[in-house]
Parts: C-alpha cells; sequence; structure tokens
C-alpha cells in the first residue's frame, strides 16, 4: 500500500466543472506550514510542476476515450491522454510560477480545483530530450485551437 501526504492545498476559483480558460487561471498553493521550509529560493524558476490529487473526480475509471469528450478526436488509451479520469487520480500540470509569498505560491495555468490536495512540486529544469519529439496530429491541433481560443482578440 502507498501512503502520500499532500504538502498543501489548491486555493482558486474553480469549484467543480471546467474553467473557462485553465491557460490564463490563476491559483495559489498554500503549502503546510512544515514543508515551507522547502520552497526556500524554488523564486529563482519561471515554472514549476505541480503534482496534485484529483478530489472531485468521481467518475469510474475508463480505459479508452475521446480526448476532452470529443468524439472528432480519435478514441486513445486513458493513459495516452491527459484525461483527469486516471486510475490513480494524480494530476500533473506545468504552471508559471508567478510568485512566492512565504509559504505561498502563485501559479498561472494550474488545471485544478479549489482544495485540489497539492501532492508535490519540481522545478521546471527544460533539459531537452533525446531524439525528436513525435506528438499525434490530433494533439498538434488542439495545441492550436487551444493557443487560438487564448489569443483571439
Amino acid at each position: 500500500m502507498v501512503e502520500i501526504k499532500p504538502i498543501g492545498r489548491v486555493r482558486n476559483e474553480v469549484k467543480s466543472g471546467r474553467a473557462g480558460s485553465w491557460i490564463e487561471l490563476v491559483s495559489e498553493i498554500i503549502i503546510d506550514p512544515e514543508h515551507s521550509e522547502a520552497l526556500y529560493r524554488v523564486e529563482e524558476f519561471s515554472h514549476i510542476y505541480v503534482l496534485f490529487y484529483l478530489h472531485e473526480m468521481d467518475r469510474p475509471f475508463r480505459t479508452k476515450i475521446h480526448p476532452r469528450g470529443n468524439p472528432g478526436y480519435p478514441l486513445m488509451g486513458a493513459f495516452a491522454t491527459r484525461t483527469p479520469n486516471r486510475p490513480s487520480r494524480i494530476g500533473l500540470t506545468l504552471c508559471k510560477l508567478e510568485s512566492r509569498e512565504g509559504s505561498v505560491l502563485t501559479v498561472k495555468g494550474l488545471d485544478a480545483f479549489d482544495g485540489s490536495p497539492v501532492l508535490d512540486i519540481k522545478p521546471y529544469t527544460h533539459f531537452p530530450v533525446e531524439g525528436e519529439v513525435r506528438l499525434p496530429e490530433w494533439v498538434v491541433e488542439l495545441r492550436e485551437d487551444l493557443y487560438k481560443e487564448n489569443h483571439s482578440e
């Protein structure tokens, strides 16, 4: 049995459902006092990975889905998508670290609901991956669509 103790919680305005735009959402991560020293110099990084528990996910796990629930995208295995419908209910997001005030991190782009338990934080060090990066065509299209949604006038 694996036991994981949260190190903090997410605070934002999204209680359930989908945010209008996760990419633009600003959240606070409130780190428990016993872990606050572990934040020492984290603000030197522009981005961090946030691992969190998907505490509001109550649907049974499905092994295959259409990404974003859109049948226009191909049927994929859940592990080949970023669906929150996962057997272990662990979320991972790369966020922009806007600021740190004591044990409170302000981040942009965290796709977690208010109250989500934070399991860990890791700095983004941007080490290049070995070899060529390969993405399915639907991911490239989705990224372009999301970019257009968030940068339209």
